[in-house]
């Protein structure tokens, strides 16, 4: 089985952390292709919100995978998540499925309370990833109460400090929600700590994406 991972912006952490989450879903054996193109997200966060020339480039991304054999695709940027959604229609005819990282974990945080927040490092991520929510919990008769929490200058730092950063932007919205939303995949190293400090749900997007995309390679038949 050949999987496409696709990125925008990638860490080691980031990567490391898809990789274990994928293999613990479908195999030590499963392949992965990655894809990456860091203009996309340093085009979308100057602008604040996708424009047509990067996501023609994730587009353009999306096909070489298909073109290179995947049977499935990973979305890894919330920031273009939409973009991942725009193409479903072409995802069917192809018969690639395009699976959102973070689309199962705003589902679940839905489910889990009324009270959503929505941390995130780069605030071109905080409103496609609110969208998401409030889209799901239309979708599933539910009301829900979005706080968002922007973690600036928490992009591209060491462990340390990120962590430091999650942990003082945190406490200045926990009493506010009741479950917290990692926007950004590269963020999903901080779950434990927060969940474990505030005793509260924290999610992040790679365990949840990799979930989806044994969903969708079952739903596909080839699984």
């Amino acid at each position: 089985m050949k999987i496409g991972l696709v990125y925008t912006g990638v860490t080691d952490e980031l990567k490391a952390d898809v990789e274990r989450e994928v293999k613990k879903q479908l195999g030590e054996e499963v392949e992965m292709l990655s894809y990456a193109d860091p203009s996309i997200i340093k085009e979308v966060s100057s602008i604040g919100y996708v424009t047509t020339a990067p996501a023609a480039r994730l587009v353009a991304s999306y096909m070489q995978a298909a073109q290179d054999g995947v049977d499935a695709i990973l979305n890894l940027c919330s920031s273009v998540g939409e973009v991942a959604d725009a193409v479903q229609p072409l995802a069917k005819y192809l018969g690639v499925p395009i699976v959102r990282v973070d689309e199962e974990m705003c589902r679940t945080a839905v489910k889990t309370g009324k009270r959503i927040g929505v941390m995130g490092t780069l605030s071109s991520t905080l409103t496609p990833t609110a969208n998401t929510i409030r889209r799901l919990a239309r979708e599933m008769n539910r009301q829900v109460e979005i706080t968002e929490c922007l973690v600036e200058g928490a992009f591209n730092i060491n462990q340390e400090q990120f962590l430091k950063m999650m942990d003082e932007h945190a406490a200045t919205i926990i009493d506010k929600v009741d479950v917290i939303v990692l926007a950004q995949g590269s963020m999903a190293y901080a779950e434990p700590s927060l969940s474990s400090k505030y005793g509260k749900p924290v999610l992040g997007s790679p365990r949840f994406g990799a979930v989806a995309l044994k969903k969708a390679l079952e739903e596909k038949g080839v699984l």
